[in-house]
């Protein structure tokens, strides 16, 4: 497993209790493959590209995931 040592967070998707909320990190140090990392509240982590990331990015803005939330 990959040690998570120079994490830069970015956003916390909850921030309204202590319960280890999803987060957005940068991880400079990683391969650029692997330098997005999302964490859930449950200890595991995702890592992507930037581009990766920007891609959800925009399918969320467009609205392509909206249907998640209605699920």
């Amino acid at each position: 497993m990959t040690e998570f040592t120079n994490l830069e967070p970015i956003a916390s998707f909850c921030g309204k209790c202590n319960c280890g909320c999803p987060q957005l990190f940068v991880d400079g140090s990683a391969p650029v493959e692997r330098r997005v990392v999302l964490t859930d509240d449950f200890g595991q982590r995702v890592q992507m590209s930037a581009d990766q990331f920007s891609s959800l990015v925009e399918d969320a803005k467009a609205g392509r995931l909206d249907a998640v939330i209605r699920a």
